[in-house]
């Protein structure tokens, strides 16, 4: 029903005001009595087969929800009835901050793409934080930025206080640096800045009672070289895993007009480039830390192949909005059927 009626209808008005329109209706159709459990009887899978540890947290299953959709932890609770087995919230920074001007997403509906240049739109860390406090079962990443205004010199200081206020309301922690919406964040990924910014969040993290796990978010347009430089890094900093892949510039092979413009590119066309850093990273580091599989996963056969490459659990984003929820419950199954044979 969602491809054939529902994705028709949203896909005919501005993608930004369908997103907010969604989150609307799931709300209000979340506080029927009744609804939350019909959303996940129809979309869950409660199989404990699905279970899974990684970075020492268990995940009831290995699907989750990319950053980037509810980046103000605004729906976590009613989108985990979707059958995710968590969710990443974010990209937060330390201060709100409207992101860049509209319109700054585009479907690419003939690639089953999108891009965006959002630019970290996002209410402020501590809105979220109140919204956090009033979690109970849901498992949370907290993806973590910095601001527009804040030099790269400086940027290590906004991801400390992202940190600080979100330690006690996530379950881990991912660092991006590979958006390519924010001017020069990427430069963050470079091995001398980046080792500096993890470690400094490890010694932070050691100064906690628990230390929760950090992920770093990284580019898919990063070169074999800098790759295994993140190899070093995250040997070096002991952080607990990689997250591949973030959106791509890159533009090759696709033929909807919107391809022109700027902003990173998520969907179909990153499924094969994504799942190339994953099964690298996971053949070079000879499987050392887990890899979250992300970008262009859009049937379960998609996320098998990222989990066959070397990734321990897989996040959608724009396959979630192109194929719908029953995405979900569909690689779970597919899931389950390989466990059984």
């Amino acid at each position: 029903m969602y491809k054939l009626i529902i994705r028709p209808i949203l896909f005919l008005f501005d993608p930004e005001k369908v997103h907010y329109f969604t989150f609307s209706l799931i709300r209000f159709l979340s506080k029927i009595p009744g609804f939350p459990a019909l959303f996940q009887s129809i979309y869950g899978i409660n199989d404990p087969r699905l279970e899974t540890e990684v970075f020492g947290l268990k995940f009831k299953n290995p699907v989750g929800l990319a950053a980037g959709f509810d980046k103000d932890a605004v729906l976590y609770k009613e989108l985990s009835n979707f059958g995710f087995g968590f969710i990443e919230i974010g990209t937060l920074t330390p201060k709100g901050q409207a992101g860049n001007p509209k319109k700054r997403l585009f479907r690419l509906k003939e690639d089953q793409a999108i891009i965006n240049r959002m630019g970290f739109n996002n209410g402020g860390v501590q809105e979220a934080v109140e919204r956090l406090k009033k979690n109970t079962n849901v498992l949370i990443g907290g993806n973590i930025g910095k601001n527009k205004a804040t030099p790269n010199d400086s940027a290590v200081d906004d991801y400390l206080i992202c940190f600080d206020a979100l330690y006690d309301y996530v379950d881990y922690f991912v660092v991006n640096v590979s958006s390519p919406n924010t001017p020069n964040l990427r430069e963050l990924q470079e091995k001398e800045p980046l080792t500096q910014l993890l470690q400094t969040l490890q010694n932070k993290n050691s100064t906690k009672t628990k230390q929760k796990p950090i992920l770093l978010k990284i580019a898919p347009d990063l070169t074999d070289t800098q790759l295994l430089d993140i190899i070093d890094i995250v040997k070096e900093t002991k952080i607990s895993g990689v997250i591949a892949t973030n959106t791509t510039i890159l533009r090759e092979g696709l033929q909807s007009e919107n391809k022109v413009e700027t902003g990173g590119m998520s969907g179909k066309p990153l499924s094969k480039r994504s799942t190339e850093v994953i099964r690298f990273l996971s053949e070079k580091s000879n499987n050392a830390f887990p890899i979250i599989g992300v970008g262009g996963i859009h049937s379960p056969d998609d996320a098998i192949e990222k989990l066959e490459a070397g990734a321990s659990l897989v996040q959608l984003y724009t396959g979630f909005i192109y194929e719908g929820p029953a995405l979900v419950k569909a690689i779970n199954k597919k899931i389950l059927e390989k466990i059984l044979n």
